[in-house]
Order: C-alpha cells, then structure tokens, then sequence
C-alpha cells in the first residue's frame, strides 16, 4: 500500500516538478514569470478539484491560495495552445506513477493477484479541435472532435493505468488500454468492445485470466467435435444454466468455458425492448438472433471451475460496472466534459486539468479507505472538494502537505459509508456474500 508520504511526494513532483519543466519544454513560459508551469497546473487542478464549475475569479482565487497573484483577465489570457501543451505533459507524468491502496477484505478477489476492470469514455469536443482530436463524425456530421478517455484499474488495490487519451474514432479493440499487459494470475474484465481472441491467446500464455461477455458473431465449437451458431446452440439446451469447455471460433480455436444463464421471461423482455428502442434511434435493423439471445446472460473464461463458480462469474462480472461509476463520478461530479468558454484552447486546458484533479482525487480514494469496500465515491468526491485549498494551501511544504492528506485521509475513513441494501444489492454486498467474512470497518 501507498503510503500517505509516499502520495504528497508523487503530487509535488508531478504538480512542481514535472509542470515546471513542461512549461518551458511546450514554450507556455517563455521568460520568467510568476505564473509558470507549476503555478498555472496546480492553479488549475486545485480550482476544479475544489469547484469544477469555477468561474474565473475564483481560479484567480486559487492561483493566490498557491502564491499567485494574478486577474482574471490575466489567468485567462494563458488558456493558449502551450498551456494545453503544458498540462497534457504533466497529465502524462502523472500516469506513470504507481499508486496502490490497501487490499479490500473480500476473499473472491484475493484468489488473483489482481482484478482489472476496463473500459473507455468519451468526450465531444467544439469542431475547432478535429485536427487535435479525430472524432467519430465524418466531414458533414457533428461529432468531428473528440477525445477517448482510457482507465484500466485493479479490484484489489485500486493501481490504475490512465487515464490514456486516444482519438475518439479508434476501436477499443485497438486502444492503449488493450496492449497493456495481464501478469500471470491476474483477471482481466472487459466489455465486449474489447474482444479480441488473439489478445485472450496472449492473456493465457502469461498466466493470466479473462472474463468477458461473448460476442454474439462467434461460433463455439463443443467438444463432441461439432461447431455450433451460440442461438442454434442455446435452444438445444433445457437446463437453466450451463458450463461446459468449448473453443471459441473456428478458424481460431480459443480454449474457454462457456457459461449461460437463461434470464427470467420479464428480464427478457425488458431486454428486447431495450434492443428495439435503441435499433429505432440509430436506425438499424434488428436481427431476430439478438432478440433471440436476450433469453440468456452468457458469459465466456479461461478461469477454471475449480476456483470460479459459474455464480461467482456473474457477480464479479457484475463488478465491472465500477469502472463505469467512475466515468459517471468524473463526469456527474467532475464535469469532466463540461466547461463555461467557447475558446476553443480554454476548453482543453479544462479538460486535461480536470483529467489531473480526477487522478489526484483517485490517489486520495487509495490511500485512505481503499480497504473498506462499502464506501461511497459519491460522499468522498464531495469531502475531497471541500478540503481542495487547504491542500492547495499546503502544498509548498512536503510535511505540510502531508498533514493536509493525513487530515482528508480520517475524514474518508470515518465517514462515507454506503448503506446495505435488502433487495437488488450493491456489488460490495454481492462480493461479500460468497464469503462469512464481512470486514468493513
């Protein structure tokens, strides 16, 4: 686990080092200043980490909490293309540091060396910046801007890998996130976005594992010998559920178990409605195979039987939605991809300051309640906004900023609990129920 100084330690040398050296590398300070690179980032990350809808006058009110004095009109004037420059650079430094929290008592987890859950979000951007980032949008469609945002965490000790920033036009299947590498024993769950039979081929030869829904397009081929279209396959099923050993494509054969749960008839339904609203909004056909596919939730792994139950498959699948709360948490409550300019340099520099206070909001999360799996990242987000000065304050000193951390770490410990639920329960609740222990704290 990451140790409180450990963590002022990283933020300082990201947020003053690392900034003021890209601040002259990217030419946003071209002679002395006192707004330099260090000054403008944690200006920046502080203001939006404290209010992300601040106005200017109270960024200005941030740079004099850091030891700035500086207008509004002034602050304003260095939202140029250098200073996005400058906070991309430092976005990418601060990356690379390894943050680790204490390990959740939730045993299912601990049969892994690690747990990683990923996915990817994506941020529309004014037109004016599709030469920066290529959107998904073609030359007379909106949407010709935009920034893929990449996460990668681990269950366990809440480590991250990103964010990572790609054009919003590439293929998850493609992206950084995919490339990152799965040690031996560790699990990987990801979305079908991901799929990718030659990544599962490496995962395996490492020693890994992998976790994922099945794509719909893939024959499985049982071990009778016969290759079978997964619908074709499911109606010649009358149990409820079912795990057996199949190869995945082929053309490909991708040893894998495959897992299947036929979902109650108002479950599916639902789902089919779902299907056909979304199919009438983009305006596809939808084909009587998927609706078909609705009856059940299959699932595909390489883990075997004997240390993962089909039921704990689904409940640790079910656990992947983290990673889509934190997008939910980053946008909802870091307005992540909302900002109040029109210009088009003000609004990335928004973006890429805003990405920074969600790593340094995250490393916060690790090093005071990491361990405790029922709290709420909605409560903490507000405690760490209220508390956001008193680090900015604090943070010329190393000991004093360790003392700010110290002081936000009790207020996330004691407090920020997420309530149990009697029915439809939270993943947490979920984890803990195939295990007697239940250590919250």
């Amino acid at each position: 686990m990451t140790s409180i100084a450990q963590v002022a330690e990283a933020m300082r040398k990201v947020l003053r080092e690392e900034a003021q050296k890209a601040g002259k590398e990217t030419g946003f300070v071209q002679r002395e200043s006192k707004m330099g690179g260090a000054e403008f980032v944690q200006t920046l990350t502080f203001g939006w980490l404290s209010n992300p809808q601040a106005t200017l006058e109270e960024l200005a009110q941030t740079a004099a909490t850091v030891g700035v004095t500086i207008s509004a009109q002034g602050l304003d004037q260095r939202f140029s293309q250098e200073g996005a420059a400058c906070l991309k650079q430092v976005l990418d430094a601060a990356v690379t540091q390894l943050v680790q929290g204490g390990t959740p008592a939730l045993p299912i987890l601990q049969r892994f060396s690690a747990v990683y859950v990923q996915d990817s979000s994506i941020v529309e951007l004014p037109e004016t910046l599709a030469e920066e980032w290529r959107g998904c949008g073609n030359a007379s469609a909106k949407g010709r801007a935009g920034v893929k945002i990449e996460v990668r965490f681990d269950l366990l000790s809440g480590a991250m890998i990103g964010p990572l920033l790609e054009d919003a036009r590439v293929h998850d299947a493609v992206s950084q996130i995919q490339a990152e590498p799965v040690p031996a024993n560790a699990l990987r769950i990801a979305d079908v976005g991901y799929w990718s039979l030659a990544e599962m081929q490496q995962i395996d030869q490492t020693g890994g594992f992998w976790l994922s829904r099945v794509k719909s397009v893939i024959k499985i081929t049982t071990q009778d010998g016969k290759t079978w279209d997964i619908p074709e396959f499911l109606q010649t099923q009358s149990a409820p559920q079912i795990d057996c050993p199949v190869d995945l494509s082929a053309q490909h054969p991708t040893p894998a178990r495959f897992l299947a749960v036929r979902v109650p008839q108002e479950v599916a339904d639902q789902r089919r409605r779902k299907l056909r609203e979304e199919a009438h909004r983009r305006q596809q056909p939808l084909s009587q195979r998927t609706l078909a596919l609705a009856n059940w939730t299959i699932l595909v792994t390489n883990v075997p039987q004997s240390c993962l139950s089909l039921t704990e498959a689904l409940i640790l699948l079910r656990s992947r939605w983290q990673i889509e709360l934190l997008f939910k948490l980053w946008k909802s409550h870091g307005h992540l991809d909302e900002w109040r300019s029109s210009k088009t340099w003000r609004i990335m520099c928004e973006v890429y300051a805003k990405l920074l206070a969600m790593l340094i909001q995250h490393w916060l999360f690790l090093v005071s309640f990491w361990q405790f799996a029922n709290r709420s990242w909605v409560k903490a987000t507000q405690t760490i906004r209220r508390h956001a000065l008193h680090l900015a304050s604090d943070f010329a000193s190393l000991p004093s900023l360790e003392t700010a951390i110290q002081t936000v770490a009790r207020c996330l410990e004691a407090g920020c609990r997420v309530n149990k639920r009697k029915t439809d329960l939270r993943s947490f609740q979920l984890l803990l129920s195939l295990s007697n222990d239940e250590v919250l704290a």
